[in-house]
């Protein structure tokens, strides 16, 4: 199939519609089998559970043409297990055995001329979503759901490409301890909304959150975990249970330790021993890995002797393996790579 005439290497990380998505919807107890539209609108009533409790969550994982030119997705599985346990939280019914995935291919395949090729730096992002759709007005789960998946063209998360980050460490709080930050519920990230503007409007490109509790532990930023590196080359990252579980960040400890020999940690990490590290990276599925250079702790700059100017080496050795093994030119775990076409 013909690709679409898209700039590819200018692309932004922002929405491009594509020509089909997947819906599906809950009713009178039970998911029915779902399939594809072309329809991206979306109709329900003005008392819709998501639209008065923000009852909703989301997940976000990417297509990929490969060195060899076949069309492949990284661990859908893991999204498919992060969505389920969001919507156990959320009192949203979970999803039938397998159709998450299969969502992911049917969506794939129907816009495989939106998939960017192989070298251009951009990526297909998926975006499966779920939502209360039938009225509630009382505080209470709403009756009827909708499972929705769509895709669109992006290219890097954070604008500058590998240009080191200059962000800095909120007063306001991310998550609660014991509430959703595990989770990736649509009300977290709308939480962190005046936040983002006002730290951009200050010129920084990020907000690093600490804990709620004692705000003296590094947990991570509004839109991806954080990782550290050691002068001796330990890859470090925060523990917490008001973190969100990033399949990324899981899957760069397993190439530090399996891949290049690394040792990891996580563990609890003190404000005060940020300016102990060497390197500093930002890590999820939009960003994959981007070099921190300075956190701001309110005039005070932390800066990151090996990632400042540039990529950190560990960082990038980091960001090389993984990126490799999802393109094709490094062979991946079993099971990592989902190939479509």
């Amino acid at each position: 199939m013909t690709k679409q005439n898209i700039d590819w290497a200018n692309l932004g990380f922002g929405y491009i519609k594509t020509r089909s998505r997947f819906v599906a919807n809950y009713k009178n107890g039970a998911w029915d089998k779902g399939g594809l539209t072309e329809d991206s609108n979306i109709t329900i009533s003005e008392c819709a559970g998501v639209l008065q409790y923000a009852q909703t969550c989301f997940e976000g994982l990417k297509a990929y043409t490969t060195e060899d030119g076949h069309i492949v997705t990284f661990r859908p599985d893991l999204n498919a297990e992060r969505i389920h346990d969001s919507a156990v939280k959320l009192r949203i019914p979970v999803l039938p055995e397998g159709m998450f995935v299969d969502a992911v291919k049917q969506v794939v395949e129907a816009n495989e001329d939106f998939v960017p090729p192989y070298g251009s730096g951009a990526t297909l992002y998926i975006r499966p979503y779920m939502f209360g759709s039938s009225p509630v007005i009382g505080v209470k789960p709403a009756e009827e759901y909708q499972f929705r998946m769509f895709v669109t063209p992006v290219g890097p998360y954070f604008k500058g490409g590998v240009r080191p980050l200059n962000i800095r460490l909120s007063d306001l709080d991310r998550a609660a301890p014991k509430g959703t930050g595990n989770i990736k519920a649509g009300l977290n990230y709308a939480m962190s909304l005046y936040n983002i503007v006002e730290a951009h409007d200050l010129g920084f490109d990020e907000n690093l959150y600490l804990d709620a509790a004692t705000k003296t532990k590094i947990e991570e930023t509004g839109g991806a975990n954080i990782i550290f590196i050691t002068k001796d080359g330990t890859v470090v990252t925060p523990k917490s249970d008001t973190i969100l579980p990033s399949i990324t960040r899981r899957s760069l400890l397993y190439v530090a330790e399996k891949y290049l020999g690394l040792k990891t940690e996580e563990r609890e990490i003190h404000k005060d021993e940020l300016s102990d590290f060497a390197e500093c990276g930002l890590c999820g599925t939009a960003a994959v890995i981007s070099p921190v250079g300075i956190i701001n702790d309110h005039g005070k700059e932390i800066v990151f002797p090996d990632s400042n100017k540039e990529m950190g080496p560990i960082t990038k050795k980091l960001y090389d393996t993984l990126t490799g093994i999802q393109m094709g030119r490094i062979e991946a775990p079993e099971g990592w790579i989902m190939r479509i076409k």
